[in-house]
């Protein structure tokens, strides 16, 4: 079974996808592009080429579909996780359910900010000015689309336990009809 979990960042997807036992967990993070030849590139204020990773196509999804291929033919339960991970393909042939973890934006910034510039080292000033800029219409151009093709929504906001017993439970109710 494939398990994609979508969301914005800091809906809570790593979270939740921690809380399955025993599953291949891929996040998505792992496969963005890292040479300015693939992927969307801008550049900063100061000059310096940054890969927009507000964009799908930033991401590798090529080598993330193989990859979950590839651990659907040794693990029951694959979990792909990221902004894009409902766009993952893996050459079908496997059961697939869609998740999208939802969050209020102001809950998945303060997520962001306490992540990135309380228990990292990442400035302030630039997260702002990143989201106000670019990553809070990327999400609403290519992540919010995606939840009406997702076959579950969950909040970000409920215990992640809470949350796998709601998906698995859904799982089994799809597999019966």
């Amino acid at each position: 079974m494939l398990l994609t979990l979508t969301g914005g960042s800091g809906a809570g997807k790593s979270t939740l996808a921690a809380a399955f036992d025993g599953a291949v967990v891929l996040h998505g993070d792992d496969y963005y592009f890292g040479t300015p030849d693939h992927g969307v590139w801008t550049v900063d204020r100061g000059g310096v080429p940054r890969l927009d990773v507000g964009d799908p196509r930033s991401v590798d999804l090529d080598r993330l579909g193989r990859d979950a291929r590839e651990a659907l033919d040794r693990s029951p339960l694959v979990i792909v996780e990221g902004l894009f991970a409902a766009s993952v393909r893996t050459g079908g042939g496997h059961d697939r359910f869609d998740v999208f973890v939802d969050l209020a934006a102001d809950l998945r910034l303060a997520r962001k900010i306490h992540r990135k510039c309380v228990e990292g080292d990442f400035p302030l000033h630039v997260l702002l000015e990143n989201y106000l800029g670019a990553r809070r219409a990327a999400h609403e151009r290519h992540v919010e689309p995606v939840r009406h093709r997702c076959d579950l929504v969950v909040d970000g906001a409920e215990p992640a336990a809470h949350n796998v017993s709601r998906i698995n439970g859904s799982r089994l109710k799809r597999r019966s009809f």
